[in-house]
């Protein structure tokens, strides 16, 4: 009887498909925010040994001139990978063009901020996956200061990989 039992479960587990990190290779598309609190739809490419991609951002509230425009840009290495997650190194770079927050000027600014991180992901599914950032902010260009921050909220973001 033990010999049915084992011949079942190595039947099962022969079947099954184990979900890789980095298996979730491919294009991916969802949202993802960045330290800095740029937010977006986004798009990430994965080739299993590191994963780059970007995401755009829009926002134009009432009133004039308000419009912002966000573009950034990401690439991890994967140091470490498991059945379901990985933890890369790596960074991004993010551009927001909007209003100057002087009132007066009625301006607008060019921040540019690099941000060197390490970022987890978490497969939740083979080829969805979670992501959770912390790291370096430093503001260049217009964006003045620096930030050292691992806030779950803002740099989190979701992908679905099309494999």
């Amino acid at each position: 009887m033990k010999k049915l039992h084992f011949a079942a479960i190595a039947v099962v587990l022969a079947a099954s498909n184990t979900a890789f990190a980095g298996g979730g290779e491919g294009l991916g598309v969802g949202g993802e925010a960045q330290i800095n609190g740029l937010v977006g739809p986004s798009v990430n490419y994965d080739t299993g040994k590191f994963h780059a991609g970007g995401l755009l951002a829009f926002r134009d509230l009432p009133g004039d001139n308000n419009t912002t425009l966000g573009i950034g840009g990401r690439f991890f290495w994967h140091l470490h990978s498991t059945a379901s997650a990985d933890f890369s190194i790596g960074g991004q770079l993010g551009l927001i063009h909007g209003p100057d927050n002087v009132p007066v000027t009625n301006d607008n600014i060019n921040e540019l901020y690099l941000e060197p991180a390490f970022q987890i992901r978490a497969f939740i599914t083979p080829n969805v996956a979670l992501s959770f950032t912390g790291g370096l902010s430093i503001g260049l260009a217009d964006a003045d200061g620096i930030g050292l921050t691992s806030q779950v909220t803002g740099a989190a973001g979701v992908h679905y990989y099309f494999f």
